[in-house]
């Protein structure tokens, strides 16, 4: 199968963007936005792996006697054979900062990678076994919840999927926020695929910005908005790479434009635009 060019991904990230959340082929995606990165990319081989996933998921969760596993343990045990013994994959401790760890067409090709990437995989498998799995709003580290009532367990993908009790919850809370930092009720609520995608991306284009390299940050944010072209934050954050860049007439454009399709979309108009507007005014005096 030929690789997909760079229009049609585009496209097919657009579709992407106008679905219903709960219609989104996470893992499909991903890689979608992985070959937008890497040209030339055939997905064929890399959709055959996320279905190997999947049927060995379902053959391992199986037992002698044809009874498929029902208990959190049960499953989180198929999970780590299938996914982390089987397949390889681990998190890279070594490289965590490589941009690799958040393409994933690399993530399958290096069996490596960053929790988001890896938990992509593990909510891949378990949709397609039917488990109740989902990404949690847990900051700075991707936490994943599976649940088979009335059971739950709270799991590091980064981690094997290790099964965190409250005590190593809160250890990896102040690693990554610092010792002040406590448990919010909203660390634990379940995020959206589009989410999960934006907050994959957003890995690569902090890398981006962190080596001043705006064009590829500008595109890895295209490529977001298309996914979400509802995130006021997404092209608040495209107007002031814009500006940055010197470029101010784009910035105001983007803002300008993003403001009027939305504001023309709801019914009735409201008026929940209060910083993008303060944003383009401020953007527009600039340019006087």
């Amino acid at each position: 199968m030929a690789s997909l060019s760079r229009d049609q991904l585009l496209d097919l990230l657009e579709r992407v963007g106008h679905q219903e959340d709960s219609e989104i082929d996470l893992a499909d995606t991903a890689l979608l936005l992985a070959a937008l990165d890497q040209p030339d990319t055939d997905l064929a081989p890399y959709r055959r792996h996320l279905d190997k996933l999947v049927a060995d998921v379902r053959a391992e969760a199986t037992t002698d006697t044809g009874k498929a596993a029902t208990h959190v343990d049960a499953r989180l045990n198929v999970l780590r054979t299938v996914l982390y013994d089987t397949h390889g994959y681990a998190g890279d401790k070594e490289s965590f900062d490589n941009p690799k760890n958040a393409n994933l067409v690399q993530v399958i090709d290096r069996k490596k990678g960053l929790p988001v990437a890896l938990g992509i995989l593990c909510l891949h498998a378990a949709e397609g076994a039917g488990w109740d799995m989902a990404g949690l709003n847990f900051p700075s580290h991707f936490l994943l919840r599976l649940e088979a009532p009335p059971e739950r367990a709270i799991l590091d993908p980064f981690d094997r999927c290790a099964d965190l009790d409250a005590v190593a919850i809160r250890a990896r809370l102040k690693d990554m926020l610092g010792e002040g930092a406590e448990f919010q009720p909203s660390y634990f609520e379940p995020v959206t695929k589009r989410a999960i995608l934006l907050r994959l991306q957003n890995n690569i284009k902090l890398r981006a910005l962190h080596t001043d390299d705006t064009d590829k940050a500008l595109a890895v944010l295209n490529a977001m908005a298309l996914v979400a072209p509802h995130a006021q934050a997404l092209f608040a954050e495209r107007a002031m790479l814009f500006a940055h860049r010197g470029e101010l007439t784009t910035a105001i454009r983007t803002l300008a434009g993003f403001l009027e399709r939305e504001q023309a979309a709801l019914q009735p108009p409201e008026d929940d635009f209060a910083d993008l507007k303060a944003l383009l005014r401020n953007l527009r005096s600039s340019l006087n």
